[in-house]
């Protein structure tokens, strides 16, 4: 796995000195494949899709569709009608906070989330709570930062209308066993929605065999270019969910007072879409699919994983954060704070020698605070990362005095 890193020409120039790229949960970096993908769009078929009737367009919309039909497969989804771009998974938590959820939630029904989510995942929910006086729960965490399901049915009820919970924690790498939490809503008939920003990059998912109403992820957290987000919507639930937003491309028919909606995926992609962006997704998708498998991907993070936190047992001061244990076996990130320096001191340390890591509470603060911490550093691997880049990581760290 680790020759892939010269099919990323960012990894080429070195700007003085090798990069060590770990903030891979924040985004990847690109193939040339995806590069060259985007730029031949542009170059030699750029068209506005579902539009013109001229045959570059008509080509372009070809290209677009054949893009829906790849992101559907490598889902596992039923339809490519399921698929709606949009232009971030934030973006899709907030389509179905704002277009389902003004619509289905009222007054008392309750809303479930996880102590682990990350802020796109939680303000959206906290916002349609408050307009529709409804109440949000919490599935707690334990010390280690497990999900504590024990107790699923005294939290999802009969008030319950939707469950959206991470599929992995962006902050501590907590993976989250979907299929129970599912079985309890599904016994409910609450709604569920995963966000699986964290793990449609790393594991191989299928929405069928998941059972989820909702998913959403980002193209750039997996080798695609920025500005692509996926909002995956069941067909069976797809009547309840009314268009988010309104304009070209999405009409039917129209008069000055009234109007009526194409079909999906249509009716929900109102405006000029991201063409380029969502074909250069594809190409992705196609990277990933023809150089590894997620099993072996999977294999290669979690040793990452371990060989940094047994590394960190050799310095002093070091805490890891999240679930060791599962980490080791199959994590992608590792989280840590220093008792004596800040992450961000931490982080700018590393910078000096080339290696780029996150520092903040990572857009979960609440999971911080639950913490008690107010910031750490986050390692996040990909595939290109490799274990001697983690022997320089604990190498550069050894220079930070306890």
């Amino acid at each position: 796995m680790n020759t892939l890193i010269k099919d990323f020409p960012i990894f080429a120039s070195k700007l003085g000195k090798k990069l060590i790229y770990f903030d891979n949960a924040a985004t990847t970096q690109k193939p040339l494949q995806v590069i060259e993908a985007l730029s031949l769009f542009y170059a030699k078929q750029n068209a506005p899709i579902h539009r013109g009737l001229y045959k570059l367009a008509e080509n372009a919309t070809a290209l677009f569709e054949h893009a829906r039909e790849t992101i559907a497969v490598f889902i596992g989804a039923s339809d490519p009608s399921e698929i709606i771009i949009t232009k971030s998974a934030t973006e899709s938590i907030n389509f179905i906070t704002t277009a389902w959820g003004m619509e289905s939630i009222n007054a008392g029904d309750e809303i479930v989330l996880t102590e682990l989510e990350h802020h796109a995942n939680l303000i959206p929910w906290q916002i349609l709570a408050k307009k529709k006086n409804a109440k949000i729960k919490f599935i707690p965490i334990d010390l280690q930062g497990n999900l504590i399901l024990d107790d699923l049915s005294s939290i999802i009820t009969e008030r319950t209308k939707i469950v959206a919970f991470t599929h992995t924690s962006n902050a501590i790498g907590t993976h989250v066993d979907a299929a129970k939490i599912i079985k309890q809503a599904q016994k409910v008939g609450a709604k569920t929605l995963i966000d699986a920003c964290q793990s449609a990059p790393h594991q191989a998912l299928n929405v069928r065999e998941l059972g989820c109403d909702f998913l959403v992820f980002s193209a750039h957290k997996m080798l695609g270019p920025t500005g692509v987000g996926i909002l995956y919507i069941k067909q069976e639930v797809q009547h309840e969910v009314p268009p988010y937003q309104f304009g070209g491309g999405m009409i039917y028919e129209a008069s000055y007072h009234d109007s009526t909606f194409l079909k999906a995926p249509q009716c929900y992609e109102s405006g000029t879409q991201p063409a380029a962006q969502v074909i250069a997704f594809a190409q992705a998708l196609e990277y990933l699919n023809k150089n590894i498998s997620f099993d072996a991907l999977r294999t290669h993070q979690a040793a990452l994983c371990s060989q940094l936190i047994e590394g960190f047992e050799k310095l002093n001061g070091f805490r890891v954060l999240g679930p060791v244990d599962q980490l080791k076996k199959q994590g992608h990130l590792v989280s840590f704070v220093h008792d004596n320096y800040h992450a961000h001191d931490i982080a700018a340390h590393l910078d000096q020698f080339g290696i780029c890591v996150r520092s903040g509470h990572f857009c979960a603060q609440p999971l911080a605070n639950k913490l008690g911490i107010a910031s750490a550093v986050r390692v996040s691997f990909y595939i290109y990362n490799s274990s001697d880049e983690v022997k320089s990581l604990l190498s550069a760290l050894a220079d930070i005095g306890y």
